[in-house]
């Protein structure tokens, strides 16, 4: 039983970092304005933080699906 709500929670936190991740691609999710959020410069930053989540995420449920 430990082993499946492991693989739950493990899952539950890849598909929220992945869906996270391409609503700031989609700037759908965006910094405040007061960060720069309504320049280009603060659309272009959010974008790269998205690809960095998604790929990071990636990266990181390919290394726990192969180590086990």
């Amino acid at each position: 039983m430990s082993k499946v709500l492991n693989f739950v929670a493990w899952f539950t936190g890849v598909v929220v970092s992945l869906a996270v991740g391409m609503g700031l691609i989609d700037t759908v999710l965006r910094l405040p304005t007061w960060l720069g959020g309504g320049h280009p410069i603060g659309l272009a930053v959010t974008q790269a933080a998205g690809w960095i989540v998604v790929v990071t995420t990636l990266i990181g449920a390919v290394m726990a699906l192969v180590r086990e």
